[in-house]
Formats: C-alpha cells, sequence, structure tokens
C-alpha cells in the first residue's frame, strides 16, 4: 500500500529536486505537494481546496520548509500539533536555514527532526534518502499506519 509523503515547499527548484530524489528512492510512493502553510494545513484537515478529503487519512510524513507565504513552517507545525488528528504525525523541517533559533523553536513548537537542506545535489540526494528510509521504511507509527494516533485506527 502506498503511503503518502506530503511536501509543503515553495521554491519550484527545490520542490522538483524533492521530488526527483524521492522519485529514486521508493518509486511508488504518493507526495502531495502543498506551496504554503494554509495549503498544507487545507489538505491536512479537508478544508479550502481540499474540501471533502478525509481529514482521517494522515500522511504518513511531512517535510516542511520554514519560509513560506501565507503562514510559515513554525505557524503550520504548531496548528499540526494543536489537533488530536495530526498530533502524531512526523514532521520534519527541511530548509535553507541554519539559524539556531529556527532550530530551537522548531523543536518547541514539535519539530521530529530538523535538517538543514544540503546545497550538493549528492548530498541532498543522500539526506533525503536517510530521512525518508528511517520514515517511511525503519519507524513504526502509532497504529502502524500513516501516522495515524491509536484512536483513530479504526476510522477513516
Amino acid at each position: 500500500m502506498n503511503q503518502i509523503i506530503l511536501l509543503v515547499e515553495d521554491s519550484r527548484d527545490d520542490e522538483v529536486l524533492t521530488l526527483r530524489a524521492l522519485r529514486n528512492i521508493l518509486p511508488l510512493q504518493v507526495v502531495i505537494t502543498a506551496h504554503d502553510g494554509a495549503e498544507a494545513l487545507d489538505y491536512l484537515f479537508g478544508t479550502g481546496d481540499y474540501l471533502g478529503r478525509d481529514p482521517y487519512a494522515i500522511p504518513r510524513l511531512v517535510l516542511l520548509d520554514l519560509k513560506l507565504p501565507r503562514m510559515n513552517g513554525l505557524e503550520v507545525l504548531k496548528r499540526i500539533r494543536e489537533d488530536e488528528r495530526t498530533r502524531a504525525l512526523p514532521v520534519v523541517l527541511f530548509t535553507g536555514s541554519h539559524s539556531e533559533q529556527d532550530i530551537l523553536d522548531g523543536y518547541t513548537y514539535g519539530a521530529n527532526s530538523y535538517i538543514c537542506k544540503p546545497t550538493d545535489y549528492t548530498k541532498y540526494c543522500e539526506t533525503m534518502k536517510q530521512v525518508v528510509t528511517y520514515w517511511i521504511a525503519l519507524c513504526d507509527l502509532p497504529a502502524g499506519k500513516a501516522g495515524r494516533p491509536t484512536e483513530y485506527a479504526g476510522q477513516g
């Protein structure tokens, strides 16, 4: 069964690079791309353009950039952690920021991991491979399905 990765990325170049790396790692993986924080939350909670989408069909992983239009990554992360449906959802901040404050804020808001995007293509692909291999292939999550909290295992 395919499991969804939600990529939240406003840079088209980084989006293409990430999608290319993901295709080489897990070619059958479904990747949904949101281009700003508000779109990411609409997808997760089945609102806006995603009205009617099952809000209990939670992705397996969110790759979240920090510097986003309309709503930044920390605001998105805070909202994800506030909702019971998405509280256990793995969120990896995958960003260009090396700022100590951004790193501290990311973990304070509940990021599972904070990774600075490598600028070298080979390192970028290797980093993406390690991140996705861990969260998709190795990591056990509640209810064993797409990051769903245990209390929702029988719903959706």
